[in-house]
């Protein structure tokens, strides 16, 4: 006499508890990620847009000088690095479209102070008036 014992039925693998995995990281490195360099994700270039013909026209229409300070203590103005001299030369240009040309300094969380304190001499040397120094916070 021989005794067969039924075959254990196959594990039913569940993906419930895989997707709600994946949907807490999701949400852990979305929360946890910081969108600090406004640089990360390039926008249309001013060349390609048809619907401006002279971007110099447009950034003297009243619109703020924006210059960000990277880690690295360059001095950023629309994507391009430019060194202190160079800089100098951009604001005395600017300054002579528009007298009251505002200048937005944007430095990182990781930029020196001497590159910060470079930039505002600079800037006062050109003869700029309105000057702000511009810190992104993390909420908390």
């Amino acid at each position: 006499m021989a005794l067969t014992r039924p075959k254990p039925p196959k594990a039913l693998i569940s993906l419930v508890p895989m997707i709600d995995v994946l949907l807490i990281l999701l949400v852990f490195f979305m929360v946890t990620s910081t969108y600090l360099n406004l640089d990360m994700i390039p926008a249309v270039q001013r060349a390609d847009d048809p619907a401006i013909a002279d971007p110099q026209l447009t950034e003297t229409a009243g619109a703020p000088m924006m210059i960000r300070i990277g880690s690295d203590g360059i001095p950023t103005v629309r994507g391009e690095g430019l060194a202190v001299p160079e800089l100098e030369t951009l604001f005395l240009s600017r300054l002579q479209d528009t007298p009251a040309l505002r200048v937005l300094i944007l430095p990182s969380g990781a930029a020196d102070m001497q590159s910060l304190v470079s930039v505002m001499d600079a800037a006062t040397r050109s003869g700029v008036t309105n000057l702000r120094v511009v810190r992104l916070e993390v909420a908390e």
